[in-house]
């Protein structure tokens, strides 16, 4: 997709698409937000207010169910009841406080200044990285550090050397340890060491952030892995109690990483080179970027709550700061627009989308071509019908397809 201010026309996936037409599209989409924001109100902070209530509740009554850990049953409810809650405060509590969704009530208990959360990153450094950095170079190679948080090829044009092999088993291993690796990439620490490589120190407010996550990272290990089993020993609990945290923070770790995978990596979901953005991007070109550089998940309301509302990605990434609960129902509205300037909006259920972002991982470990992708590469919508409704006429279709990828679209692959 190439959006530069020198360009004739747009290319790509919007290819169709005028400069008139990006930015009435923006239009449409800043009255979606006045809308959502005129009537923020009551029912808005009752939501948040109780689902606080609910996991502060869950995580107190099954730490309180683990000191009976010893007992099967006991250990079984415990570890699901705190599984559920350390993802709830991380998902639809703690990442939409920290983005500021809840300022405008006011409220000093539940505000993005003052909160922090079950987590080994520090609540300013994830802001610096997530609000600061991500949501305004959305997708962007090379300057987006949430694109495969710097351990991954996650974009064709990226070179491919031997060492991308192993980023299947990277990407495994971070899973697993999600919390930890998120805190280590919000220092950069990437970064830092190669300078030191240089000989080059780290800055003094560097090493004041890295103090700072050491402290958060101590904390977070005494308390589920020193206090919380101490204290069960006294019902000969605390072995019992240390593998109930460990198995809840492994699963928060597991559950988190793949809704993120889902709303940034599956096929079809574009990346940007930096070269391409324009030097004075307009609103309107930044809600297109962040319209193609994301996906949603299909599900029950449930699932949305467990993702923190993260399941309406979309949405999130045109609107950051607009309450959680709200998306489901401006997504409608949204879809509408993507209808409406043909272009595709990427849904699909959680395992669809887990599967699919996942061989994106394994298929940008091997050279370009060795894999073939899997997805609608963000075609207009407009031709994604037009190819379905022809699917028996394999000559038709061919002919489209060719025609489509000609134009300078990616392949829409088997999807279609």
């Amino acid at each position: 997709m190439t959006i530069a201010p020198d360009a004739p026309a747009y290319t790509g996936p919007i290819a169709h698409l005028t400069r008139d037409d990006i930015e009435q599209l923006g239009r449409e989409l800043d009255a979606i937000r006045q809308e959502v924001i005129d009537t923020r109100g009551e029912r808005d902070a009752a939501y948040i207010r109780k689902v606080i209530k609910v996991q502060r509740s869950l995580e107190l009554g099954s730490r309180a169910v683990l000191l009976a850990s010893i007992f099967p049953p006991a250990f079984v409810v415990g570890t699901v009841g705190l599984s559920i809650a350390k993802i709830l405060d991380n998902m639809e509590i703690g990442h939409n406080i920290m983005h500021g969704q809840w300022d405008w009530m006011r409220d000093p208990k539940i505000h993005s200044t003052v909160w922090e959360w079950d987590n080994a990153s520090t609540a300013e450094g994830w802001k610096h990285s997530h609000n600061e950095l991500h949501h305004t170079y959305t997708n962007i190679v090379g300057k987006d550090n949430d694109l495969g948080w710097g351990i991954m090829r996650v974009d064709e044009e990226q070179r491919w050397t031997p060492s991308s092999l192993f980023q299947p088993a990277m990407n495994f291993i971070n899973m697993c340890i999600f919390e930890y690796g998120i805190a280590m990439y919000d220092l950069e620490l990437g970064r830092v060491i190669r300078q030191k490589k240089k000989g080059r120190r780290p800055s003094a407010e560097w090493e004041m952030a890295a103090k700072r996550t050491l402290a958060k990272v101590r904390r977070q290990a005494f308390k589920d892995y020193v206090a919380h089993p101490a204290l069960s020993m006294v019902t000969l609990s605390g072995p019992t109690t240390l593998v109930a945290n460990l198995i809840a923070n492994f699963t928060r770790n597991v559950w988190t990483h793949s809704v993120i995978m889902c709303g940034h990596f599956p096929e079809g979901v574009e990346t940007f080179e930096l070269k391409d953005i324009p030097e004075n991007e307009s609103r309107g070109e930044w809600y297109v970027r962040q319209m193609l550089g994301s996906a949603n998940i299909s599900g029950s309301k449930f699932l949305h709550v467990m993702t923190g509302n993260l399941s309406h990605q979309i949405e999130h990434h045109i609107f950051p700061d607009l309450p959680s609960n709200r998306y489901a129902e401006i997504a409608p509205k949204v879809r509408a627009l993507f209808d409406k300037y043909g272009l595709n909006y990427h849904t699909a259920p959680m395992p669809q989308q887990v599967a699919s972002a996942w061989h994106k991982v394994v298929r940008l470990s091997f050279p370009n071509g060795f894999l073939e992708s899997t997805n609608v590469r963000n075609a207009p919508s407009q031709f994604v019908k037009l190819v379905k409704a022809v699917r028996g006429d394999t000559r038709t279709r061919r002919r489209l397809l060719k025609e489509f990828e000609a134009a300078g679209a990616a392949s829409v692959g088997k999807a279609i």
